[in-house]
């Protein structure tokens, strides 16, 4: 069964639906690809999938574990190569609420950064940069 359906909107845009919420999101082609650049672009998801992949896999071990990470917050950078045209790296900072972290849980953090599913589903040769501030 399907995940996502998408069609086409012309003008390099496109609508994707996620046919279990019913949920839309709106893609452009970014200005330096010969688009208008008012929505995220398909790399651009690429990049948030990332980020947002790991804090979810965070938020799971935290309660897990017994430990809060809310609010931690993110900021995520995508470095696009030429020949050919691709995502060269992904830089994610994520910032962390406090510093009461044991250093099992720390250890468990940045495990995760690095090996959740849309990590481990990128290539390797896709340079993923993370940076975690603990306040």
């Amino acid at each position: 069964m399907p995940t996502v359906e998408t069609i086409y909107k012309g003008e390099l845009r496109t609508e994707a639906t996620h046919l279990k919420s019913g949920n839309t999101l709106i893609t452009d082609a970014p200005t330096d690809n010969n688009g208008r650049g008012e929505y995220f672009s398909p790399t651009d998801l690429v990049a948030t999938a990332l980020g947002s992949c790991m804090i979810t896999i965070i938020g799971i071990a935290a309660r897990n574990q017994g430990f809060d990470v809310d609010g931690t917050t993110m900021s995520i950078t995508k470095v696009m190569t030429d020949n050919p045209r691709r995502i060269g790296e992904i830089i994610v900072e994520l910032t962390l609420p406090h510093n009461n972290y044991t250093d099992q849980q720390r250890r468990a953090i940045e495990f995760i950064t690095r090996n959740c599913p849309v990590s481990l589903s990128l290539h390797p040769e896709l340079k993923q940069t993370i940076l975690i501030h603990y306040k």
